[in-house]
Order: C-alpha cells, then sequence, then structure tokens
C-alpha cells in the first residue's frame, strides 16, 4: 500500500524541482502562483482527467503529462476572464475537453482560450513539453513497476503537480505577482 509520506514527498520534491527550472526559464519567479478556485477546480476534475491520461500513457508519455499543465493555464484564463461564469461549469475540464477530444487539448487550450499565435504558441509548448519531459525523467527515476497501484498514484500526483504550475504560468503571463504588502 501507497504511503502518503512517501507521495507527499515525491510530489514536493517535483514541484520544487521545476519551479526552479521555470523561475530559471523567466516563466515563474520562484513562487507558486495559485487560487483557491483554482485548486479546488482540480479537486472537481482530476478523476476525469485521469481516466482519458492514464489511457496515453504507453504510447505517448508526454502527452499525458503536458496537457495537465494546458489544463491548468486554461483553468487560470477562466478564472481571471470571468469566473463568475466558468466558475460554475459542473467538470471544466470536460467542458474543455468536448471542444474537439483529449487529443486535441493542447490546440483548444493554446488557440482558442489562450489565443496564442505564432513565436508565443510555440514558446508555451517548449515550456510544456520540457516540464513534462522531466517530470517523466523524474517518475523514471523512482523504478516503479509499470501499471502497479505506485505508478498510478506517483502518475496522479505528477498530473496535479503540472496542472498547478500551468495555472501559476499563465496567472503570471496574465500579470499577477506577489507583492510585498504594507504593515
Amino acid at each position: 500500500m501507497e504511503t502518503k509520506e512517501y507521495l507527499d514527498n515525491y510530489e514536493d520534491g517535483l514541484m520544487q524541482y521545476l519551479l526552479r527550472m521555470l523561475t530559471s526559464m523567466g516563466h515563474q519567479e520562484g513562487q507558486l502562483l495559485e487560487t483557491p478556485d483554482i485548486n479546488d477546480t482540480w479537486a472537481k476534475v482530476y478523476q476525469s482527467y485521469l481516466a482519458d491520461a492514464v489511457g496515453e500513457i504507453a504510447n505517448y508519455p508526454t502527452v499525458a503529462l503536458g496537457w495537465a499543465m494546458y489544463l491548468g493555464m486554461a483553468v487560470a484564463h477562466y478564472w481571471d476572464d470571468d469566473w463568475s461564469i466558468y466558475g460554475n461549469v459542473p467538470n471544466l475540464y470536460e467542458y474543455i475537453r468536448d471542444k474537439r477530444g483529449f487529443d486535441y487539448l493542447d490546440e483548444v487550450v493554446s488557440g482558442d482560450i489562450l489565443m496564442l499565435k505564432g513565436d508565443e504558441c510555440k514558446q508555451k509548448q517548449s515550456v510544456v513539453l520540457a516540464c513534462a519531459e522531466q517530470t517523466l525523467s523524474h517518475i523514471r527515476a523512482e523504478h516503479i513497476e509499470p501499471q502497479s497501484p505506485r505508478a498510478y498514484y506517483v502518475f496522479a500526483r505528477s498530473v496535479s503537480v503540472l496542472f498547478r504550475l500551468g495555472a501559476s504560468i499563465e496567472l503570471k503571463s496574465l500579470g499577477y505577482k506577489f507583492e510585498q504588502q504594507a504593515l
């Protein structure tokens, strides 16, 4: 049986590693930007996401991982745009996925939701791919038996990290940042 401590340590280590990487690339500033609304949305949609993504792991592991970042970006964008509407969608992941299917989630988010074009779109693709590849390396470094319960739980924790990082990247793109408050 999985230990919560092992999974918590794995998730925290992956988050810190990727956050440092994204900070060095200029996509973060050393801290995760997040909101309870966005985190609560992940809690509502992760089972649907995992149901679709698990089937892609064997042939397209970076897609299964990376699309979680795109989903995080979309949710953060919707949060900023009009959460009074999008926050009431029963399953925001399915709402986004059903536009063209899981295979095209990246294109829907990049083009239809974030409206990225040209170099900006390529830059986001590059960031997502780098994070997905690094996450896959972290998973493989755990030497987990494929299709085991541990493999599932580590994958689930990994996509959670990537979702949160995707949301943080989009929040930063939208101009959000931490500021020192006067006392």
